[in-house]
């Protein structure tokens, strides 16, 4: 029996004697089936051809993510926090390198995962570390491999210190963002809200690798699920950040769609 992993969107399946006919993920129209077909491989042999890199981004961020890129290059960040420390996020390497230097950090208290596009090796992660999953029960229909620890969660979840997991959808109906208070506030924000190249706005797209925008009422429901919360600095899912006065230019964004759309009407 083998955990098989796709190789398109890097997310684990359930043990099997062989390797599955069909990834689900890959066939929803928000990412894409490759042109050469479905394939699969195993975390031994992504042991072998990747690396993990663990970059601090402030004294208690880090980014984490793999070298060469893998799957559709995800990134996690590790959240340092008085607290415990909290994955967000996640990517399908995982190694006993990987292990040590974050256990060298304190280990991960909780993994909250954004949406389906990051469920990867997930189950292997809260294993390595016996830290629970918080996934959204919207998208619980999404998942690949099923865990001991998970914990599905609806519209809005607290974990410690005031740090909340804020159900917004859009990109899929459970796409969540974290909240962390204090120090301005921040929000890490997965695929829901997307950081531009300039560092200034952002986007919100229902399939970002083909393109396609979300429609009006999915932002109006982003905005909605925001508005309660304060934050400086949005952390982006693909290393692109916000730093200074993020919820001014997420309104700021947003009314941009608005004006697109109310041309096209």
């Amino acid at each position: 029996m083998q955990d098989f992993i796709c190789t398109t969107c890097g997310i684990q399946y359930e043990p099997a004697d062989k390797a599955p006919e069909h990834c689900p993920i890959c066939e929803d129209e928000r990412q894409y089936l490759n042109p050469g077909g479905h394939s699969f491989t195993s975390l031994e042999q992504v042991n072998r051809q990747h690396k993990n890199v663990i970059e601090q981004v402030t004294p208690t961020i880090y980014a984490i993510y793999s070298t060469p890129t893998f799957a559709i290059g995800q990134r996690a960040h590790l959240v340092l926090t008085p607290g415990g420390n909290i994955l967000w996020d996640c990517i399908t390497n995982i190694d006993s390198s990987t292990i040590s230097l974050i256990n060298a950090l304190g280990g991960i208290k909780a993994i909250a995962i954004s949406h389906p596009h990051f469920y990867s090796t997930m189950v292997e992660w809260s294993k390595a570390f016996n830290a629970p999953l918080y996934i959204n029960e919207a998208d619980r229909v999404w998942l690949g491999r099923t865990g001991e620890k998970m914990i599905f969660w609806q519209q809005e979840a607290t974990l410690w210190d005031g740090i909340k997991l804020v159900q917004c959808g859009g990109h899929f109906e459970g796409s969540a963002v974290m909240h962390l208070p204090g120090n301005g506030g921040a929000l890490f924000a997965g695929d829901t809200l997307q950081v531009a190249p300039d560092l200034k706005t952002v986007s919100f797209m229902y399939s970002y690798p083909n393109l396609v925008p979300l429609a009006a009422p999915a932002i109006n429901r982003i905005e909605k699920s925001l508005e309660k919360l304060e934050y400086e600095r949005v952390y982006g899912a693909f290393g692109r950040y916000l730093l200074h006065n993020a919820k001014a230019s997420v309104a700021w964004s947003i009314e941009r769609y608005r004006k697109i759309y109310s041309k096209d009407n």
